[in-house]
């Protein structure tokens, strides 16, 4: 092989991500009424009109709605519940459920003409009208629950309109299929049924983001919901079997099909999604890919009549089971194979299959709780789409201790064309690491210096000190309190719970802004951190939150970078612990013990946390994943698109000058040798030069009208 190890393509995954978990199994014990954790809390809000559940995939979101639902019709007078769901397959996920033999009051039950999802037919509009006359029986009848996919939802709305279904509740699973778009329709619907304010609605999702960056809601009626979080963090923390999680890229050169057997081991439990036909990473040809990946794991040996799975005997004389759900040629052949996998005598049958090949299928709601190692080629548009592909491997199950999720990704070469393409896809995968990285971290408690103990938190053997360094847990939701000198802090309620609430929406919007990747991760000597901690972050929070004041949007912008940038600092200082050697924990408390680690070699102030790149540990990672040769290139593309300062980073950077005047009584100086102080003053130079530049035009103007 001409590989040699200096170069690390096409030879080895670099984990960028690795969790490690408590494993309390507190995520899967139940209290009196059979309620899990989650479920507990969420419904603890039963009463409240417009619930929002962020929760991750597996965590119960299906059954706390159950509970929810029951008691929102026996106890708080609602007529009927609609369950609303984005594909028919998800439908089985709100089957009849005996809940009382549990300790609950109540049973979950659907009756099967109300079960919309288990009627044949395709959700568009030909098709559905039977459906949408079925939701107008409903609608019409005393009984209790119905489930049926988004598409018949809308088409049901637009044919009944909004007024039908007062005094309903409305129960809508994976909502981030909902955008506050305008040309979105059922976020269009939504807002309808909140303006009229005569149903209930309880919004469902493990992602709480879109892959296209629009919002979800809008910020008026985001407001009107009540939010229950329940973290990747305690939902992994209290598994019993699944000790670590660990997300890593693996960068090929050639056909990907060359490079998949050095990350696809037979004997791991495995779904690998191949790219799109119409992805840079396809080689057009889905089938032919399929056989190629067939060929990697073994000696093909023949179709199991039953099942539909083909049969392969791998290297070491083991017989696999591979499922096909890429081949949709023949129509009964594939519905074999989904039926086989559907099989619900087979769920805790670890031996059923060994390995899924999929395209579009087995992300959300798909349920193998063996997966072991979820293996996707290319990236992928979608940020949602990433955790739900990762979902499918997080399942707790038994003697399951390790789970693993990989992407493959073409590292642009000099003798691509497309080198732009190639440098995009590769941010976009980097993005979504990072994003994961702060969805499997534990939320923070941010406050300034001295604000006291907090209720809940462990702040170690020697407990809270005042003016000294203080980091505390609280093992029952898996925060970290941190204390932050000179930390805004919000004014307002909304702004209050944004800092606690939705830091991570913030950061997502930051990661998904392909200047400030470009720039934090591959031209950094030409970037200062403080043009992505201040500037590009403060102006995707006023983007984000344009109603609220200076004050709050500062808290939050502050908020957000520090939550990003801990993280990151934490990751950094368990890698440098483990390269020397350092006998620093590697179990469930690994993270805590970087963040102490990185907290305590300074006393933290904001002033600091902004003058750190938040892509510095993602650098590194990718230093090691990538070939040097590529990664110079990479860099030189991006170098030579550094543009002038565009008008609102003038507009902020003049702000930021006025904040410096204010606490050291003159202006940023263009010749200091602090390089923030600088760029704050070409900041105000360039603010005047648009400035003037409007004024020339305006008098031209005049003078052309006189």
């Amino acid at each position: 092989m001409s590989e040699t190890t200096s170069n690390p393509t096409n030879v080895q995954t670099i984990p960028s991500v690795s969790i490690s978990t408590a494993r309390t199994g507190a995520s899967s014990k139940a209290n009196a009424f059979g309620m899990r954790t989650m479920q507990e809390r969420a419904y603890a809000k039963r009463g409240e009109q417009y619930l929002l559940i962020k929760s991750p995939p597996a965590s119960g979101k299906s059954r706390a709605l159950m509970f929810i639902a029951l008691d929102k019709l026996h106890n708080q007078n609602l007529q009927q519940a609609i369950v609303v769901v984005p594909e028919r397959s998800i439908g089985s996920s709100f089957a009849d459920e005996a809940l009382s033999q549990q300790g609950f009051y109540w049973d979950w039950q659907v009756a099967p003409q109300w079960n919309l999802c288990n009627v044949p037919g395709v959700d568009e509009p030909r098709v559905a009208q039977s459906k949408v006359e079925a939701v107008a029986q409903f609608l019409a009848s005393s009984d209790k629950v119905l489930v049926c996919t988004h598409a018949t939802f809308r088409f049901a709305v637009e044919e009944l309109g909004i007024q039908a279904f007062d005094n309903r509740l409305i129960a809508i699973d994976e909502f981030h299929h909902v955008s506050a778009n305008p040309n979105n329709k059922l976020g269009n619907q939504l807002g309808a049924f909140i303006a009229r304010d005569k149903v209930h609605l309880v919004a469902m999702t493990g992602s709480y983001f879109r892959g296209d960056s629009e919002a979800v809601l809008g910020t008026a009626d985001e407001a009107k919901f009540e939010t229950i979080t329940y973290t990747y963090y305690e939902q992994l923390n209290g598994y019993r079997w699944l000790k670590s999680l660990d997300i890593g890229y693996f960068f090929y050169t050639g056909p990907y099909v060359n490079a998949i057997t050095k990350v696809l081991d037979p004997s791991l439990k495995t779904i690998v999604h191949i790219p799109n036909v119409n992805a840079r990473e396809s080689l057009k040809d889905k089938q032919h890919e399929v056989n190629e990946i067939l060929d990697g794991l073994g000696d093909w040996k023949g179709v199991d009549p039953l099942t539909g799975f083909h049969q392969v005997q791998t290297k070491d004389g083991r017989m696999i089971k591979v499922a096909d759900l890429v081949d949709d040629s023949d129509p009964a052949k594939r519905s074999k194979v989904l039926t086989a996998l559907k099989d619900p005598a087979q769920k805790n049958n670890r031996d059923h299959v060994d390995v899924i090949i999929a395209l579009g299928m087995a992300k959300e709601g798909f349920d193998w709780i063996w997966c072991e190692h979820a293996l996707t080629i290319g990236y992928r548009s979608s940020l949602t789409e990433i955790v739900q592909i990762i979902g499918r491997a997080t399942r707790d199950a038994e003697g399951k201790e390790r789970s693993r999720f990989t992407n493959l990704i073409a590292e642009p070469t000099a003798e691509q064309s497309a080198v732009a393409e190639a440098v995009n896809d590769m941010l976009k995968a980097i993005s979504a690491s990072l994003l994961m990285e702060q969805v499997l971290a534990p939320r923070y408690e941010f406050t300034p210096k001295n604000a006291g103990k907090q209720d809940g938190f462990d702040y170690g053997p020697n407990g809270y000190q005042v003016d000294g360094i203080n980091v505390g847990v609280n093992e029952a939701t898996g925060q970290y309190h941190v204390e932050i000198n000179g930390l805004a802090k919000p004014e307002t309620a909304e702004a209050t719970r944004i800092c606690r609430e939705d830091l991570n929406e913030v950061v997502t919007s930051f990661l998904q802004d392909k200047t400030t990747l470009e720039r934090g991760l591959f031209d950094k000597e030409n970037t200062l951190p403080e043009e992505l901690t201040q500037l590009r972050m403060g102006k995707i929070v006023r983007e984000r939150y344009p109603d609220l004041n200076d004050t709050d949007q500062e808290a939050i912008r502050q908020h957000a970078i520090a939550a990003m940038n801990i993280t990151q600092q934490a990751k950094l200082a368990l890698a440098h612990a483990d390269a020397v050697g350092s006998d620093l924990p590697q179990g469930s408390t690994a993270l805590i013990d970087g963040v102490r680690k990185f907290v305590n070699v300074r006393d933290l102030d904001i002033d600091l946390i902004d003058r750190i790149n938040p892509f510095e540990a993602a650098y590194a990672v990718l230093a090691k994943a990538m070939d040097e040769k590529s990664l110079r290139q990479v860099q030189n593309s991006i170098a030579a698109k550094k543009l002038n300062i565009p008008e609102d980073d003038a507009r902020a950077l003049a702000k930021r000058a006025l904040q410096f005047k204010q606490e050291r009584g003159r202006l940023p100086d263009l010749n200091s040798a602090d390089a923030w102080e600088k760029q704050m003053a070409e900041g105000v130079a360039a603010l005047a030069r648009y400035r003037a530049q409007a004024k020339a035009a305006l008098a031209q103007g005049d003078s052309s009208n006189g």
